[in-house]
């Protein structure tokens, strides 16, 4: 299933597209996308409502894509986790994951306006693959108990505010951290319909010029590790988010190093998982 929140900031409601591109509502099921509805049955619940054809289907016309998940208890980010984009930033392969947070309300619509903060001259993209936990999770014992806990995963725009982020503080969280800087979605599409996410390409584009094609299957650590090695120091909770790391191509790693200024537009996709368009505004 692909899950969706459609509507303003702060009324999205609940959907699911269909195979054939169509819009059901999902408020029949429940109120939201969020950590209470993975964490107690409700994509079992979701999936026997449309078997059932019980759903009515939604006019999309003017409704805005909100982020497919409501409120994440939190998001977890893995740093320098493809070997290329390791390379381009000038660091050794890390011999375990680099692990930082970020603030869950940085997160917004795949389509809404991002704001480069106040006295950034470094703000960068980064497009990764995110996994949304489904399960309670601490303690994983291994790839197996991961997949278990995975309820699926979405395009992550992981922006990042360069000067802030390295030069400012030994930990990374004041350049992660500025407002809108988490477009998440289209859709939270559901574990069983990816498959195997280390097979998956990922695209970027800045104001139409390619920056990032990179696969997953180039991660150094595979999703499966990650969840299980984030368990061993921290409960999961249904709702949560893994940012996953990204490929090659940021502007920090590029010659001239060519930051977004107001008015650029990122293009960003995932194969399976739908695509993101983001117009660069000052904050």
């Amino acid at each position: 299933m692909k899950l969706l929140r459609l509507g303003a900031p702060g009324e999205e409601r609940p959907a699911v597209r269909t195979e054939d591109g169509r819009l059901l509502d999902a408020s029949p099921v429940t109120a939201d996308i969020d950590g209470t509805f993975l964490g107690s049955g409700g994509l079992e619940r979701l999936r026997a409502a449309v078997a059932e054809r019980s759903l009515p289907e939604l006019d999309p016309a003017g409704l805005r894509i909100g982020a497919p998940v409501a409120r994440p208890g939190k998001i977890v980010c893995v740093g320098l986790n493809y070997r290329d984009h390791a390379g381009e930033t000038g660091a050794a392969i890390p011999p375990r994951p680099v692990v930082f947070m970020k603030d869950p309300g940085t997160v917004v619509g795949p389509y809404d306006e991002v704001l480069i903060p106040r006295g950034s001259v470094k703000t960068d993209w980064e497009v990764e693959l995110a996994v949304v936990i489904g399960r309670r999770a601490r303690y994983l014992d291994g790839p197996e108990a991961a997949r278990a806990v995975i309820a699926g995963y979405a395009v992550s725009h992981d922006v990042s505010e360069r000067e802030f982020q390295l030069e400012y503080s030994p930990q990374w969280d004041l350049g992660k951290s500025c407002e809108t800087f988490n477009p998440l979605g289209p859709w939270l599409v559901t574990a069983d319909e990816i498959g195997d996410p280390q097979d998956l390409a990922l695209h970027l584009s800045v104001n139409g010029v390619k920056r990032q094609q990179g696969h997953t299957r180039d991660m150094i650590f595979p999703v499966d590790r990650i969840v299980s090695y984030l368990s061993q120091y921290m409960v999961l909770e249904p709702g949560d988010v893994i940012n996953t790391g990204t490929p090659a191509g940021v502007a920090l790693g590029l010659p001239g190093t060519p930051y977004l200024r107001a008015g650029d537009t990122v293009d960003l996709a995932i194969d399976g998982l739908g695509d993101q368009r983001q117009t660069f505004a000052q904050a």
